[in-house]
């Protein structure tokens, strides 16, 4: 195996992006989506960064300068300028930052998989650099395998999972919990948009304190990351 497979905690990490073209715009857009520090460093950038939350992201135009790299987590040098990329690799290497070169997957410390992003179901595909155009067919079999009804079943299992701890649940108890309700066929119901059959199977299994629509409501969720 040649690159060791890790999901990684980014929250409040500093990251910098040294690039404002396309490239530079995804790799912002999927730190900032981790809840990253992002700054982007560019003499231009293109009209996608337009699209970005800013307030959440620092834009500097100006050149880059390995003082730059201070304090940093992760670097993508993703300019179109090959040796302006190195230098950033180099540089990065130097201060033991670990560096990613879109433009040379090979040499860079680590690698990007494409991501098919369904809530806290992650999918990640690589083919190594092998094949990057498998890695996007894979990626687009997922996509149809995978649909969004997995993000909100793993929103609702999350938060059950939550009010059961909350309320002394036994663990051994959970398990068994959460092994019914995935046998029970939740997950094709939410497909199915069947909010009825749902909130009957919660309720014989859980009690009537449990409904779909108030374990996947955003208040729900503020309330579960406020504890």
């Amino acid at each position: 195996m040649k690159y060791y497979p890790v999901f990684m905690d980014i929250k409040n990490k500093h990251c910098l992006v040294v690039g404002g073209g396309n490239v530079g715009m995804r790799k912002a857009a999927t730190l900032e989506k981790c809840n990253a520090k992002v700054k982007v460093i560019s003499k231009q950038f293109s009209d996608e960064f337009d699209n970005l939350q800013t307030e959440s992201i620092e834009f500097k135009k100006k050149d880059y300068e390995k003082k730059d790299l201070k304090g940093m987590f992760f670097v993508f040098a993703a300019t179109d300028n090959s040796d302006l990329n190195q230098k950033i690799k180099d540089d990065a290497e130097r201060l033991n930052i670990l560096c990613n070169m879109a433009d040379a997957p090979d040499k860079s410390d680590f690698i990007l998989p494409s991501i098919v992003d369904r809530g806290d179901l992650i999918l990640a595909v690589s083919t190594c650099g092998s094949s990057p155009a498998m890695a996007k067919r894979i990626k687009q079999e997922l996509e149809h395998s995978f649909g969004p009804e997995y993000a909100q079943f793993l929103t609702l299992m999350g938060n059950i999972r939550k009010k059961l701890l909350l309320s002394s649940h036994p663990p051994d108890d959970n398990k068994q919990i959460f092994h019914t309700l995935i046998d029970k066929g939740i997950l094709r119901l939410i497909k199915a948009n069947d909010e009825k059959a749902i909130d009957s199977i919660l309720c014989d299994i859980l009690g009537n304190n449990y409904s779909y629509k108030n374990l996947v409501s955003k208040d729900f969720i503020s309330w579960r990351r406020d504890k």
